[in-house]
């Protein structure tokens, strides 16, 4: 993952992230090395990308501009918008203050830790 400035576009950095993807383990033989579809939302619609997608045999599932809701992506959505939510709840992670990314990533990975153990909590 590498952290870009907030006023960046997100669709920008939607290759680098495709390129660092780690190898899926499930069937026998050799493991996937990209995922078989990209679910995204609007700000990603570009022929250019969705090109570029195909080339790397993902097959993208994105919304289209200018038609109206109920793509059904939404649900699929919900769980990284709830993901995000999540980390907004620790304050040091709303605004990044930390001049240095890899302090910024370790916070980043406490908040993970910390959500998945209160998670499991309830589960126990």
């Amino acid at each position: 993952m590498s952290l870009t400035g907030g006023n960046r576009n997100d669709v920008t950095q939607l290759l680098p992230l495709l390129d660092k993807i780690p190898a899926i383990a499930g069937r026998v033989g050799r493991p996937r090395r990209r995922p078989v579809a990209l679910l995204a939302d609007r700000g990603y619609d570009h022929d250019k990308y969705r090109r570029l997608l195909w080339q790397r045999g993902i097959r993208p599932v994105i919304a289209k501009r200018g038609e109206p809701h109920g793509t059904g992506l939404g649900i699929f959505r919900y769980v990284v918008e709830r993901t995000i939510a999540w980390l907004h709840g620790f304050r040091r992670l709303r605004i990044r203050w930390e001049r240095r990314d890899d302090i910024h990533e370790a916070f980043l990975g406490l908040a993970v830790c910390l959500i998945t153990h209160r998670h499991v909590q309830r589960l126990c």
